[in-house]
């Protein structure tokens, strides 16, 4: 399985108790899709590797006890820090204006008008506000990532339509000094 064609999950972050049990931190908004695992990845040594469930519970809300089988102490303690992923198939198909981040990178943003914002390169989720980043003819153009600004999601011709603030694409697009 190639990192590519899975998805995040969330991060094993140490051992539980003395069965050679992990706890695994969620990194969802929606734990309860989890509810059963059978097979996890997880990335060592750069790889993703297979391990598949023996045994789970829910410790939290979004924190889970996992034991693997087949597994030993060291092969335990290899995991802790390591995040865990999942084959992008796994996830269900959104509609409507909803969207996965990994899906509309490489899709175009346009105003109401039609008017091109630029294409997706990322998006930025480390922060409080979520933030698409945008390539126009070279030049970065950072959107905040406003559900009620999205006005609708084309996964046919792979854009979205965005009302966006009167003068937000002007503090991009005015040329600097250099630029003269």
């Amino acid at each position: 399985m190639r990192k590519e064609d899975c998805y995040f999950l969330g991060t094993i972050t140490r051992t539980h108790g003395l069965q050679g049990n992990v706890i695994l931190k969620l990194d969802t908004d929606q734990p309860e899709m989890y509810d059963k695992l059978t097979s996890i990845f997880l990335e060592i040594n750069g790889l993703l590797v297979p391990f598949f469930v023996e045994k789970q519970q829910w410790q939290r809300g979004d924190t889970k006890i996992l034991s693997f089988k087949n597994s030993s102490e060291a092969l335990v303690n290899q995991t802790i820090g390591k995040g865990v992923y999942l084959p992008l198939s796994t996830l269900p198909p959104l509609t409507g204006k909803k969207f996965y981040y990994h899906e509309v990178v490489g899709f175009e943003i346009r105003e109401e008008d039609g008017k091109s914002c630029g294409t997706i390169v990322s998006i930025n989720d480390m922060t409080a506000q979520n933030y698409f980043i945008l390539n126009l003819a070279g030049k970065e153009i950072i959107i905040p990532l406003i559900k009620d600004w999205i006005l609708e999601v084309n996964r046919e011709e792979k854009f979205i339509k965005m009302f966006l603030p009167e003068g937000l694409m002007d503090v991009f697009l005015v040329p600097s000094k250099k630029d003269e």
